[in-house]
């Protein structure tokens, strides 16, 4: 498979149960807890609930239509440095899709978002085993900020 034969587009509507899917298999990647059953139907009010939805997702559709692969950002801000940026909550690509010029597409879709909303920065984590992840964030000239990520359940 060459990158020609990939597109990358907006999400649309019908994409969200693959893209739940991919999500399910990006969390056994991450070896995370899995996505709640109803994912697709969460993502539809995220993405298409409002006017002016917070949420963007992307994906990665070979010729044949079958996704392969997605990128979700939404705007965030930085107190520190008193501004916005997008935040790219994910990107995956399928096991046997790595490493063939995709992850470039879909990154280059987040960054063109940031463009198109006006933000000058993109932001992301990865687990830090993840060194094939790390190794192609270099590549594309992103630098790493080390920190924890904490999470806290609200009653």
């Amino acid at each position: 498979m060459s990158s020609s034969a990939v597109r990358v587009r907006h999400a649309r509507i019908t994409d969200l149960p693959h893209v739940a899917q991919l999500a399910a298999e990006h969390a056994r990647y991450e070896r995370a807890a899995p996505p709640p059953s109803d994912l697709a139907l969460r993502l539809k009010s995220l993405l298409f609930g409002s006017t002016a939805p917070r949420l963007r997702c992307f994906v990665a559709e070979l010729d044949d239509a079958e996704i392969i692969g997605y990128a979700s950002c939404a705007p965030e801000i930085s107190t520190w440095g008193g501004t916005e940026y997008l935040h790219m909550d994910c990107l995956f690509l399928r096991d046997g899709q790595r490493g063939l010029g995709v992850g470039p597409m879909l990154m280059e879709a987040v960054r063109s978002e940031a463009r198109f909303l006006g933000l000058g920065l993109v932001q992301w984590q990865t687990p830090a085993w993840n060194t094939d992840a790390i190794r192609f964030y270099e590549r594309l000239g992103a630098e790493a900020k080390e920190k924890l990520r904490f999470s806290l359940p609200v009653d």
